[in-house]
């Protein structure tokens, strides 16, 4: 094959040796798979069935948080700390889209030092493409191939939108939700959202003026959220010196043991259950943009007139479609 030249997958055995290299750490191999699985590839179908005997090592950790709570440093931090601990580390970035190509604007990325010159850290920055939610699907299976690569730890940070940003709580399986000091009514927003999801709460920036008051806002928070669980880690950090990374990478340890009785498959199986909401809601959209004005003009007519409501109305559009 000519450099530069693209890789030809079309066949179950060059798949399965595409997957070998990818496996035996090959980077280009990883990028490669990476590439044709986010832009679903006719290979992609391939690629998968090769990764299939490979999956459900990795712990899925997802930071999530509303901006400014310094999430890229923070998974910087961890990141050392984990290959401090001889963890291999797949990292998946989802920045906000831009709005020329559609790619990802790389934004923070470059403050994880940590990822440069490591075999064994791998990040990819990953384009929102416009999910409110903080997730494209293709995150899914990009964390299938970074298992698959046999990574320790996939770490996934999300594009910093705040309460909206709740998709991490299907994909990942421990959700760390970020904050720090002078967010103001960031923390009172993050109550209807954010709080429901986190296995564990951080407050980075803790040598700022306030951090010991946000953790007392944030336990405070907990303590009347709708789920309740005993022993939520809630942790202060400061990533630009480490301290408290440590104590949050154990606290990530353990809320992936407790995972451990569930199996793979059922964390699997969640994040397969994500994919196929996200189908159907692209889906449905797709058919109401393809019902017409006059369709939808009618139906809104008989719901602003109380004849039927709008359940019943989204009924017969999908009906029609």
């Amino acid at each position: 094959m000519t450099t530069g030249a693209r890789e030809r997958i079309e066949t179950e055995p060059q798949a399965a040796a595409l997957i070998a290299r990818m496996r035996a750490g090959e980077r280009r191999a990883t990028a490669l798979v990476i590439t044709e699985l986010e832009r679903l590839s006719p290979a992609a179908p391939l690629l998968l069935r090769a990764m299939q005997p490979h999956l459900g090592h990795a712990l899925v950790v997802g930071f999530t948080g509303p901006p400014g709570a310094g999430k890229s440093t923070l998974v910087n931090a961890v990141i050392a700390e984990l290959r401090r601990q001889d963890k291999t580390v797949g990292v998946i970035a989802v920045d906000p889209s831009s709005p020329v190509s559609g790619g990802a604007i790389l934004g923070d990325r470059i403050r994880m030092t940590a990822a440069l010159d490591d075999d064994g850290v791998f990040v990819r920055s990953l384009a929102s493409r416009g999910y409110l939610g903080g997730l494209s699907p293709a995150a899914v299976r990009i964390i299938d191939a970074l298992d698959a690569a046999g990574r320790d730890v996939i770490l996934l940070e999300t594009v910093g939108t705040g309460q909206n940003e709740i998709d991490v709580a299907e994909v990942a399986d421990v959700r760390v939700v970020i904050s720090a000091p002078g967010l103001g009514d960031d923390i009172q927003a993050m109550k209807s959202g954010l709080l429901e999801i986190a296995d564990i709460m951080v407050v980075n920036k803790g040598d700022r003026p306030g951090a010991d008051q946000t953790l007392h806002q944030l336990m405070g928070a907990l303590s009347i959220r709708a789920v309740r669980r005993e022993k939520l880690p809630v942790l202060k950090t400061t990533a630009t010196t480490s301290e408290g990374v440590p104590e949050l990478v154990e606290a990530m340890a353990a809320s992936g043991r407790d995972l451990e009785a569930a199996g793979p498959i059922a964390r699997r199986r969640r994040r397969a259950r994500y994919l196929i909401a996200r189908a159907a809601s692209d889906l449905v959209a797709e058919r109401v943009r393809a019902g017409g004005p006059a369709a939808l003009d009618t139906l809104a007519d008989q719901v602003l007139g109380g004849a039927i409501g709008p359940e019943e109305a989204a009924r017969r559009l999908l009906d029609r479609s």
